[in-house]
């Protein structure tokens, strides 16, 4: 039986595990491979780690650090930064991943999805859409970190890469990541109406309530949270945390 995710999001910068907020001003949290360890012993759904230095700064892949997250890991994984091209997948793939995740290599070549979809199986090729409200109004598609407009409105893009062979598109709210305040339920209601894919939601959660709302209202879906999963207490006391099974049930529960 399927069942909603709860995915604890990692940001990599520099190879250490940081948190940003806004995309803004990333605070050092400590070691990923140490967070990846924890995170087994707590049996979470799925991980997803994403290299936010790659892409801003024409980056390959960090493929030895790559390589020694999914060594340790025993859960599903997901990866994206600095992903351009098939060949580049395919030795991320080899390494142990189960998904790669796309973002602004699908804006500049969409084509890009039918061709690792081609090789690797729709169901590992995943759309990441950061997205950020206009201030007339409406949303957009951004890329690098947040700093680079593109012009694109995401929902009518959620629907052209479903068509190209996307098996899974990732929600990510521009501004209400690392604030803690809840997600943003219209763009995720929008962003649902688009597609039939499986979809993931990141960006606001600051308590297992914010989860629970959105799975209570999507139900199969996914739901990541960077923040919530790192920190502890109104300080932000660093400390790596997930809820249990028991907690996980009362989620799942309407």
């Amino acid at each position: 039986m399927l069942r909603p995710r709860i995915i604890p999001s990692l940001l990599i910068q520099d190879n250490g595990l940081v948190k940003t907020v806004n995309f803004k001003n990333p605070k050092y949290v400590g070691d990923p491979i140490n967070a990846v360890k924890i995170f087994n012993e707590k049996a979470v759904d799925e991980l997803a780690v994403f290299d936010i230095d790659a892409t801003v700064k024409g980056l390959d892949p960090n493929y030895s650090l790559i390589e020694r997250i999914a060594n340790q890991s025993r859960m599903p994984l997901c990866y994206g930064g600095g992903v351009k091209t098939v060949k580049q997948a395919q030795k991320i793939f080899g390494l142990g991943i189960e998904k790669i995740a796309l973002s602004s290599a699908v804006i500049e070549n969409p084509r890009l999805i039918m061709d690792i979809a081609e090789r690797v199986g729709a169901q590992s090729v995943i759309v990441v859409l950061d997205i950020k409200k206009k201030l007339l109004g409406g949303y957009e598609v951004f890329t690098h970190n947040g700093k680079k407009s593109t012009g694109i409105n995401p929902f009518k893009f959620i629907s052209e890469v479903q068509d190209l062979g996307a098996g899974e598109v990732i929600i990510n709210a521009i501004d209400q990541d690392g604030v803690m305040k809840g997600f943003d339920m219209t763009l995720i209601e929008k962003a649902r109406e688009q597609t039939s894919l499986p979809m993931t939601v990141l960006g606001g959660a600051g308590s297992l309530e914010d989860i629970k709302k959105v799975i209570d209202r999507h139900h199969i879906i996914g739901v990541a949270a960077g923040s919530l999963f790192v920190f502890k207490g109104v300080y932000k006391a660093v400390l790596i945390n997930y809820p249990a099974q028991e907690e996980k049930e009362k989620l799942f529960k309407k």
